[in-house]
């Protein structure tokens, strides 16, 4: 089973030890709640959290006036900054991963008064009118995208490769991509990485390769489905000879 490491306390710049792990569910939570794409935005919202959920987070308690703090902005620049995207990444996407093979329990989300929002009626909506097949086997899209409100330190733009879950609409799994050009090695790579045996990966034309096809089949034990676009010559020729051939069946 996945778990984010064990990690030391930081210090902010008043000495005052502020938890890895608060600062890390803040940011999460200011970034999905609010989309605060700067740490200043973030450390705003932050500012905003109650006493009991500082509490249940496990914040620094002051003891001279009893109440629970928010990490400073320039903590939480410094942490932020010195995080491995990489290893957080792979600790949330395999958990993520365990709580669909129910490897780990499902979080419980309390109900709450008021209308529902618009994914549960999307949601609902699906299972009516498109319910899907008794056996269909679990799939997933791989697709490359440039991050929105993220720069290199070159001050370029942010490509990332990631997987998606089909039913859930979760990310198993995410890297980050020197630029477009590069996708296809990286798809690659973070493929290797998953759990992906008995699942039908959905790829985009720019996926169609022998390489990624031979990887997921031969190597991962999954399935794949690929396009084949007109700027394809080859690919689409040999395809239109082996399906129109004597075993097209």
């Amino acid at each position: 089973m996945h778990r984010l490491a064990t990690v030391p306390e930081r210090r902010s710049a008043c000495g005052r030890r502020h938890p890895l792990m608060v600062i890390l569910t803040l940011t999460a939570c200011a970034t999905l709640v609010v989309g605060g794409d700067s740490v200043a935005a973030i450390r705003q919202w932050a500012a905003r959290t109650s006493q009991a959920v500082l509490a249940r987070l496990g914040a620094y308690r002051d003891p001279f006036t009893g109440r629970f703090t928010v990490p400073s902005e320039r903590t939480f620049r410094r942490v932020l900054a010195g995080l491995d995207g990489d290893a957080l990444d792979a600790a949330i996407s395999g958990y993520v991963a365990d709580v669909m093979r129910w490897a780990a329990p499902v979080p419980q989300i309390p109900d709450i008064p008021g209308p529902i929002e618009r994914e549960q009626r999307r949601r609902t909506r699906r299972q009516i009118a498109h319910r899907a097949p008794d056996g269909l086997l679990p799939g997933a899209a791989l697709d490359g995208k440039a991050s929105r409100g993220a720069r290199t330190a070159g001050d370029g733009r942010i490509f990332l490769v990631g997987t998606i879950s089909h039913e859930h609409g979760v990310v198993l799994g995410q890297c980050q991509v020197a630029d477009k050009r590069g996708e296809g090695p990286a798809a690659r790579t973070l493929l290797s990485r998953l759990d992906v045996a008995g699942m039908v990966l959905t790829l985009d034309a720019l996926h169609t390769t022998k390489a990624t096809a031979r990887l997921i089949t031969e190597q991962l034990g999954g399935h794949y489905v690929l396009i084949l676009k007109g700027n394809q010559p080859l690919a689409r020729a040999a395809a239109r000879a082996l399906l129109s051939g004597p075993d097209a069946e």
